[in-house]
């Protein structure tokens, strides 16, 4: 007679993430508001790997925050020492990764990511991204006569390219528990598909 598995003698889906990872790292792009910090942490946790946040790397590495990086230096500036930083963390791994929301659509730092891990893009809604980042009066991007315009506009030029991922995982009002699930489940089901990067 044949045993039935129980729960607990299957793999569990942090185990078979991290079984299809292997040593590779795995990247978060979106755009701000998305979850990509809260979830990514909650995902490497899941996985027994490390986190890293890459703007919080940024201010570490420049002593200044990413609005001062902003205002001293302008987007441009920022985004080569992003890549620099970007390109530096890709090196080691397996770890997770949460990138600043233009970080992917920087050709170079795309470019990167694509050659060094399994990038995942938590999409949202506009106003499930609203909801989160008008609580915060920290993104430079956001500076603007009419936020939430301009969060709609950086929607609709940057979605095509987040769509670039090898994962898309959607972001909405769910709790973060679901959403880690969500992000070890496309993580397996890419494997298995024999999609991997």
């Amino acid at each position: 007679m044949n045993e039935l598995l129980t729960p607990a003698a299957a793999p569990s889906v942090a185990t078979q993430a991290g079984a299809a990872l292997g040593k590779r790292n795995l990247i978060f792009v979106g755009l701000m508001g998305a979850g990509k910090s809260v979830i990514g942490r909650m995902v490497a946790q899941a996985l027994g790997i490390p986190f890293i946040d890459t703007d919080a790397e940024i201010e570490k590495v420049s002593r200044m925050t990413i609005a001062e990086l902003f205002a001293a230096y302008g987007e441009s500036e920022f985004r080569a020492l992003e890549m620099r930083v970007i390109g530096r963390l890709l090196k080691g791994g397996p770890r997770v990764i949460s990138t600043g929301g233009g970080a992917f659509i920087n050709d170079n730092t795309r470019n990167l990511i694509k050659e060094n891990g399994i990038s995942i893009w938590l999409k949202a809604d506009l106003d499930v991204l609203w909801e989160r980042v008008s609580k915060r009066d920290n993104r430079p991007l956001l500076k603007t006569e009419n936020p939430q315009k301009t969060l709609e506009t950086l929607m609709n030029q940057r979605y095509p390219i987040y769509a670039e991922a090898d994962l898309t995982v959607y972001s909405g009002n769910v709790r973060k528990e679901v959403m880690v699930g969500n992000v070890l489940s496309a993580v397996v089901g890419l494997i298995q598909k024999g999609d991997a990067p």
